[in-house]
């Protein structure tokens, strides 16, 4: 079984804080479009694809008729099992003809970008949507038949106060929806964000502040019937995101389009971060991939990441004898001081633990 990922970078405008590869170059979407539906017939794959995730940039940029292109060709060349199909919208893009054709693509899953629900941080954002859509879009995706619906938020922003958080987290609990995602606002070398940053003209937040922010979101959503299932990540019963889920689960999953990343068990491939080189290249009918081989040590570092992250912890079974010997005398300091605990053969952070996941997981990995 694998997962399925399509890259569509195309954004109408760039927020300040945004890290991944986008384009504002919109003139390019039937071209880039057309490249994706040819990297498929070059990226054959014998496994089943038992889910599809549409993200960005922002998906909801392309048309109708070229959402149906992608998915005739994904029906052409892969055997389908499909458990769940996923887009990212902005609010603003949620149209009822959107919200009418999204079923019959097959979409079953929504993900929007709400990330706040105060205007005058969208505005800082550099989101395009208003606060006041996004009920309106979550209302429509309904009587579209879409009935998985996920929203990320954002915390820490510049002299937020936790009152203000509070909104954000009663706002967000009001929609009702299935699955929410937050993050605290990071600074990213390389954005507008960080040059800001940078040039004194705002400040990050007090690291006290996002701490009980943090707390905070997390109390309120477990007390409402969510589970926190991963670091960022809280749904409801029987919601996880099952594809992101394959991440953290190492199971096989392949990127197409720019900037994409694919996973074999053996491998990891990258697609080219240029649009304009990625579509040249697909039309002359090569893969524009880089790769690297994933040795056993590689394969533990990555299993820290990722298993740590998630409810379930890391299960120290399936770990070779070096690398399972290697990971407790490392974690011991952290067993000690309450950061980790270690049950049923499983490492787990606490409460605690996950306030310094980070510095946790480095300590673990192998050097």
């Amino acid at each position: 079984m694998a997962g399925l990922y399509l890259h569509i970078p195309f954004c109408a405008s760039r927020c300040i804080y945004c890290g991944f590869y986008s384009t504002v170059g919109l003139d390019l979407q039937q071209r880039y479009v057309d490249a994706l539906c040819k990297e498929m017939s070059l990226r054959p794959t014998e496994e089943t694809i038992t889910t599809i995730y549409l993200g960005g940039g922002t998906p909801s940029q392309l048309s109708i008729q070229q959402l149906r292109q992608l998915f005739s060709y994904i029906k052409k060349v892969y055997r389908l099992q499909l458990e769940e199909v996923t887009i990212e919208c902005n609010p603003d893009d949620v149209t009822v003809q959107l919200a009418e054709a999204l079923k019959s693509l097959p979409v079953n899953r929504v993900s929007m970008g709400v990330q706040t629900f105060d205007d005058h941080r969208l505005q800082f954002l550099h989101r395009r949507h208003k606060a006041s859509q996004v009920s309106t879009a979550v209302k429509l995706l309904r009587q579209g038949g879409i009935d998985n619906i996920s929203i990320d938020l954002i915390y820490g922003f510049p002299k937020q106060t936790l009152p203000e958080w509070d909104d954000d987290i009663n706002q967000a609990i009001a929609l009702n929806v299935e699955h929410l995602s937050a993050y605290a606002l990071t600074y990213e070398e390389g954005t507008p964000l960080y040059r800001m940053m940078q040039r004194g003209e705002v400040e990050e937040i007090d690291e006290e502040l996002s701490r009980q922010m943090y707390e905070r979101l997390i109390d309120r959503l477990t007390a409402t019937g969510f589970e926190h299932y991963e670091i960022s990540n809280f749904a409801k019963p029987t919601r996880r995101s099952r594809h992101n889920s394959s991440y953290w689960q190492e199971k096989p999953y392949i990127g197409l389009g720019a900037a994409a990343h694919s996973f074999n068990l053996y491998e990891r491939l990258w697609n080219v971060a240029d649009i304009r080189q990625y579509i040249d290249s697909i039309e002359n009918g090569y893969l524009p991939v880089e790769s690297e081989s994933i040795d056993g040590d590689t394969r533990y570092n990555d299993r820290i990441t990722v298993a740590l992250r998630t409810c379930e912890g890391l299960d120290l079974n399936i770990l070779t004898p070096q690398h399972r010997q290697y990971c407790l005398q490392e974690a011991q300091p952290f067993l000690s001081d309450g950061l980790l605990e270690l049950t049923d053969h499983h490492l787990h952070l606490t409460r605690r633990g996950l306030f310094v996941s980070d510095l946790v997981m480095s300590s673990l990995m192998f050097v």
